[in-house]
C-alpha cells in the first residue's frame, strides 16, 4: 500500500470532530507538563501558558482537518497542450518532528510534467502545508506529497525534493546546528528519465538554501 492509499486509510477512520479531548483537558496536561518541568504553572508569568499552548497547537497540527485529496481536485485542462517541467522552488515549510514535537524547519522544491491538466501553484504550496501540519518524519512528508499530486492529477512524473533542518538534532541529543537532511521523491518519468531528472535537479543549483 503507497503511503496515499495508507493516508486515504487513515483519514477514513479519523474519529468524529467533538468526540476527542476536549479543550479543558488539553490545557490541563500542558500544566502538568509545567509542574512536570519544575515550575509554578499558577505563577503570574504562566496563568495564560496553557491556553496560548493549545491555541498554538490548533494552528501547528491544522492539517489534520483538511482533505490534501481535495484540495487539488480542481484542475485547469485549457493549457494551450503545454507539456514541459512546471517547478515550484523555495517553498518554505514548517513541520513537528513526531518523535520529540519540535519543530522541522526548510523548503521544499516540487515538479511535474502535465498529461493535459494543471493545478493552480497556490494548491501545490498549501498541500505541502496540509501535510506539514501535522507529526511528521521527513521522509513520510517528502512521499505524502509526490504520491498526492500523482493521485490527483495523474501526470506523466513527480519530483519533490525537500531540504530542512531537524531541531530535535540540533537543539537536544547530539546537538550539532548547521546540519541539513535532504529527501526526495522521484516518480512516472522522473524516475525512468535520467536526463530529466538531470534537468529538474539542475534548476535547483541554485535555490537559496536559507531556512531563516
Amino acid at each position: 500500500m503507497s503511503v496515499a492509499e495508507t493516508l486515504e486509510a487513515k483519514e477514513e477512520k479519523r474519529s468524529v470532530p467533538g468526540t476527542g479531548p476536549q479543550r479543558a483537558e488539553a490545557e490541563a496536561a500542558v500544566r502538568l507538563l509545567i509542574e512536570w518541568a519544575g515550575d509554578d504553572p499558577d505563577r503570574e508569568g504562566l496563568l495564560d501558558t496553557p491556553a496560548r499552548v493549545v491555541r498554538a497547537y490548533e494552528e501547528f497540527f491544522e492539517g489534520y482537518r483538511t482533505d490534501p485529496v481535495e484540495l487539488l481536485r480542481r484542475t485547469f485542462e485549457e493549457t494551450n497542450d503545454y507539456d514541459d517541467m512546471i517547478v515550484l522552488r523555495n517553498l518554505r515549510f514548517e513541520s513537528h518532528c513526531e518523535h520529540h514535537m519540535v519543530p522541522i524547519i526548510g523548503k521544499v522544491h516540487i515538479a511535474y510534467m502535465p498529461a493535459g491538466r494543471v493545478v493552480g501553484i497556490s494548491k501545490l504550496a498549501r498541500l505541502v502545508e496540509v501535510f506539514a501540519k501535522r507529526l511528521q518524519i521527513q521522509e513520510t512528508l517528502t512521499a505524502q506529497v509526490a504520491e498526492t499530486i500523482d493521485k490527483v492529477l495523474r501526470p506523466r512524473g513527480v519530483a519533490v525534493v525537500m531540504e530542512a533542518a531537524h531541531m530535535c538534532m540540533t537543539t537536544r541529543g547530539v546537538k550539532k546546528p548547521g546540519v541539513s537532511m535532504m529527501t526526495r521523491r522521484m516518480l512516472g518519468e522522473f524516475a525512468t528519465d535520467k536526463e530529466l531528472r538531470r534537468d529538474f535537479l539542475s534548476s535547483l543549483a541554485g535555490a537559496n538554501k536559507s531556512f531563516g
